[in-house]
């Protein structure tokens, strides 16, 4: 899957861009909670998993539709598509 040139993405890009943020949210509520039960077996083990889904839509994401951050956080893919828009924080 390629992603479009003039700004407009398809489905999927929109769709793995929901459940990054999902998984994101359900990542930082699971870390907040894990602040103060850091003994909850559980609820280590519900992060964990988050965190490999995460990593594995991430990768989903930036194979097809180019990096989510920058600063050495991504891989990019020549030819650089940072000016390709829309960029996921503009959604």
């Amino acid at each position: 899957m390629e992603h479009v040139q003039t700004g407009k993405k398809d489905e999927r890009f929109y769709e793995l861009l929901q459940r990054l943020q999902e998984t994101d949210f359900a990542l930082v509520e699971l870390n907040l909670y894990l602040d103060t039960h850091p003994n909850d077996e559980a609820a280590i083990a519900q992060y964990n998993h988050l965190v490999q889904q995460r990593w594995l839509l991430a990768q989903e994401y930036e194979k097809s539709f180019g990096p989510l951050m920058n600063f050495g956080h991504s891989f990019v893919r020549c030819p650089w598509n940072w000016n390709d828009t829309p960029w996921p924080w503009q959604v």
